[in-house]
């Protein structure tokens, strides 16, 4: 007869074996916020039997909190290369209920993006397999590609401006003429190797 084994597993083991569990039922929220630099990803768990919060904002840990008695409050923290303020309310909803509110700049989500859709151009495209995300700041006129500020030239022209850079090999400009309108402002372009791009809606 085989003798029986007897097998003992540590604590941090079987806490590590099942660490992914514990985590995925403590999330509660998860939001994308599109910055200059970037499409970020916020996750939040909170315990409500421990009052754990932890958020990660790209996958990374940025707060962890353990025991925590009060279960409302909020946590604040920055997302990007801008060290954007980013705040996460959590406010009792009834019984054992709780609503989560991701606030950027003060500004609920919405109202962020929403303001951030009048002060930001985006355009997403693929040049030679490479996927490429540019954004025009038109406050400072900054021009960001895939998480990084890069170098532009500035050119007047006989119907407005021209913003000259390139992406790899490709000679790039957004386009700044005025659209004649008041309440519509300066109309941006941006033309990659002679070819409109259409913008993309975040």
């Amino acid at each position: 007869m085989a003798s029986r084994e007897e097998v003992t597993v540590g604590e941090d083991e079987v806490r590590s074996r099942y660490g992914y569990l514990e985590k995925m039922t403590d999330l509660v929220a998860v939001w994308e916020v599109a910055l200059s630099d970037g499409v970020h990803k916020i996750e939040f768990e909170h315990g409500t039997t421990s009052g754990k919060r932890v958020v990660y904002v790209n996958g990374k840990e940025e707060i962890r909190k353990q025991w925590m008695f009060k279960l409302v409050g909020k946590e604040t923290f920055t997302v990007g290369a801008s060290k954007t303020k980013a705040t996460i309310r959590i406010d009792a909803v009834g019984g054992f209920a709780y609503e989560y509110t991701l606030e950027i700049n003060g500004k609920s989500l919405k109202e962020y993006m929403e303001s951030r859709s009048k002060t930001t151009n985006t355009w997403v495209l693929s040049l030679g397999g490479t996927d490429y995300r540019v954004v025009l700041e038109k406050d400072t006129m900054d021009v960001w590609c895939n998480g990084q500020k890069i170098e532009t030239a500035g050119e007047f022209v006989e119907d407005g401006t021209e913003t000259h850079f390139s992406l790899g090999d490709h000679s790039c400009y957004i386009k700044a003429v005025s659209s004649g309108k008041q309440n519509e402002g300066i109309i941006h372009t941006l033309i990659v190797d002679d070819r409109e791009i259409p913008e993309a809606v975040e």
